[in-house]
Parts: C-alpha cells; structure tokens; sequence
C-alpha cells in the first residue's frame, strides 16, 4: 500500500456586503523543517486580480501575503498537497552540534505568570528531579491528556492557562498553550504550533479511512535533540500525521489565517479531504 496521501483543504469566506480586505496573512504551508516529506504543493486563491508574495518571517515560517485592489464579496483558499505518511521514530531526533539554524529565540522562553491552578497540577509531577527533561515533559503531556478533555470550539481565542485547566476541558489550541505556558514556568524554550493532522481510522467493517484537520500542539526544546512535538490532546509524541504549519511564541502568531477587513456579517466554511494515493 501507498504511504503518499494527498489533502485538499479549502476555506471559503462569504461577506453580506463587498468589502475591502487589508493584506492577508496565509500560513498553510508546511515548514521546510517538517519531518513528514511533503512531495508537492499548491494554493490557490479566488477571485482573481489579488497579489501574492512570499515570504519566511522571523520564525522561519513560510507565509502567503495576498492582497486585492477592489472590494469583494467572497475570499477562497484552497491548498492542495501530497504528503509521504512513512512511520518515523520522533525520539530519533537530534541536533547536531553545529546546527544553529533553529535554536530557540528569548521571547520562546520568558517564564510566564503562573497561578494557583497551574502550580496545584504541577504539584503532582515530580520534574527536574532526575535530570531527564524529556521523560518530564512527556509525563507532563501525558498528565494535560488526561486532565484536559477535548473540546471542540469554534470561537477565536485561546483560554488561559488557567481558564483550560479551571474548566478541565478545552480546544486543542488550549491545550497546546498551557503546555507552552507550563513548560517556559519550568525554565524550558517552547512555542505554539498549527498545522495539519493526518489520521487513519478503521471503520466498524474495517475500512481504512483518512482523515485530516487543522490542529494544534506544542514543541519544546530539548537538550541534544532540538524541537520535539508534543500533542496535547492524545498525549502522544507528534509523528508522521502532524505536518507543522506555522510555529510562533504565542498562538495568534501561528494563525492560519489573519488580516483586516471591513465591518460586515462574514460567514467561513471549512472542507478537508484526505485521501490515500495508489500506484
């Protein structure tokens, strides 16, 4: 069987009005750091008779600039891509000693203020004891999975820290950003990422199907081996299915998409297919 998928994500926005749009920030393509071999590319925008130009902001994130001339009464994004699914190990990760293409920045480590309710979950995991940082940061991702049940949440935003573990629920955003947030308290560089997962689920007669959707998880850098991903919703190391986007010190940074526009009644749908590739 294939390991290449293809995805076809697109998102359409709808104003009840036409509409000046200032520039808008796409970040919906995968990071040249990205472990899982993404062998094409597109995106494609309407209507026509926009402007586009790339660009890699200080994160090294790749980032579309589109603008259009006129007002209009609808915007679409669409991106397609095909993405080589072979399993890897994310522990065999490691910096070389001379790479400093992607050490962490100051802003990816300024200790956050901390309340009760996070010091009260810190309080039952033992960290920085035996020196392992990153046996501590997976009991800590293991730790938010279980505390933090998964919400679905369509409203803009990211709760605080405290809010996320307070409501002992939240989005996956939510739970990316206490992780972040938990692991700068503990004197280590972390950052928020958005991106794509890509996952296969069995069907109750066995039918292997694709799935594919915006997510959120964070990375913490650890000693000897560099950005590792951690999800915050399943617990897990990020793998092969989590393809990065955008990273950034603080969630909005990493939006998928973002820019100014009129006052107006705007709507937005959102459709992704994922779909195995055969020989």
């Amino acid at each position: 069987m294939s390991s290449q998928v293809t995805l076809l994500h697109r998102t359409c926005y709808r104003y009840d009005r036409p509409v000046a749009l200032g520039t808008q920030t796409i970040r919906l393509r995968p990071m040249e750091a990205c472990r899982t071999p993404i062998e094409a590319y597109g995106l494609h925008i309407q209507p026509e008779g926009f402007n586009l130009k790339w660009e890699r902001d200080s994160c090294g994130n790749d980032v579309a600039c589109v603008g259009f001339p006129d007002r209009l009464t609808h915007f679409d994004i669409e991106v397609s891509l095909v993405a080589d699914m072979t399993t890897y190990d994310p522990l065999l990760q490691t910096l070389a000693p001379d790479d400093h293409t992607d050490l962490p920045q100051e802003e990816h480590a300024i200790p956050p203020e901390c309340g009760e309710e996070v010091r009260g979950f810190l309080s039952r995991y033992p960290v920085g004891v035996g020196g392992d940082v990153l046996g501590d940061m997976m009991a800590i991702n293991r730790g938010i999975a279980r505390t933090v049940g998964y919400q679905h949440r369509l409203e803009p935003g990211v709760w605080s820290p405290e809010e996320t573990l307070h409501r002992r629920a939240g989005s996956c955003r939510d739970s990316a950003w206490l992780f972040v947030n938990i692991a700068r308290h503990l004197g280590h560089a972390a950052r928020f990422v958005s991106g794509y997962l890509i996952q296969s689920v069995n069907t109750a007669d066995g039918e292997e199907v694709l799935t594919g959707e915006l997510h959120a998880w964070a990375q913490i850098f650890i000693p000897q081996r560099g950005w590792l991903g951690f999800d915050t919703t399943s617990g897990l190391l990020a793998g092969q299915g989590h393809i990065p986007l955008a990273v950034a010190a603080s969630p909005e940074n990493a939006a998928p998409v973002s820019g100014l526009l009129d006052r107006c009644e705007a709507t937005f749908n959102v459709c992704m297919k994922v779909e195995r590739l055969f020989n």
